[in-house]
């Protein structure tokens, strides 16, 4: 029996220009639909054939030219498939994961406390509103840090580092947004906590904790109605 999907949406379309692979088997991605027929929606995943995305693991009906967040597995016979029913593949409960383990995000789904994201292609985790420090789409990659794992064994997450050296980044985000203004920022001990995550991007706590350690190594000033950049330090 031939394999239904030797079919011209195996094939690259007229026109179309594969870059390097994007994803492989064992991931989870967001990928573009390019073709729908009877066998089910091919997606563009970076390779010369297209990616099958199965009726029967779908969700729900995708069109061309949209998105679909989905999970690449092998079928019975070993040949890359696609699945859009994520819970199959991702587990709840994190393995051999701990705070402050570097880990690799993809963004999932918003919810009332944050973000939902897949962990290493392999569990969820949660990025907290409060931990969010710039916009983040669906789909999105990125690299993030075990904050906490939680006795349930789910795990939440940050977009900093731990400890210090997650002080060291938003030092570097103060001594840059400094720079950019001239100097002088309006920020301090006493600003609201909105204030500063609109501006920098970073909570009132670790904003006040860096402009502490950027104090006592003499590259910022404090003064009543906010910080200042010591010449030197530029």
């Amino acid at each position: 029996m031939s394999d239904s999907r030797d079919s011209r949406s195996d094939r690259p379309a007229p026109g179309r220009r594969y870059r390097a692979p994007r994803t492989v088997v064992g991931e989870v991605a967001y990928l573009e639909v390019v073709t729908v027929n009877e066998t089910g929606a091919f997606l563009d995943w970076g390779h010369p054939k297209d990616l099958l995305l199965p009726y029967g693991e779908q969700r729900f009906r995708p069109s061309v030219g949209k998105r679909v967040l989905v999970r690449i597995y092998e079928d019975q016979q070993g040949r890359p498939v696609a699945s859009q029913k994520l819970d199959r593949f991702i587990a709840d409960e994190a393995q051999g994961l701990g705070a402050g383990d570097e880990v690799t995000l993809v963004i999932a789904d918003q919810t009332d406390l944050g973000l939902k994201v897949v962990v290493d292609h392999r569990c969820w985790g949660l990025l907290f509103r409060d931990d969010i420090t710039r916009p983040l789409r669906r789909g999105q990659r990125l690299t993030g840090y075990v904050k906490r794992l939680r006795e349930d064994g789910r795990l939440d997450l940050s977009l900093l580092p731990p400890g210090s050296a997650r002080l060291d980044v938003v030092g570097e985000t103060v001594l840059k947004v400094l720079r950019e203004s001239g100097g002088y920022l309006p920020l301090g001990d006493k600003s609201d906590a909105a204030e500063i995550k609109a501006r920098l991007g970073v909570s009132k706590s670790a904003f006040k904790q860096a402009i502490g350690r950027l104090y006592k190594r003499q590259l910022i000033t404090l003064e009543p109605t906010g910080i200042r950049l010591v010449p030197s330090g530029e």
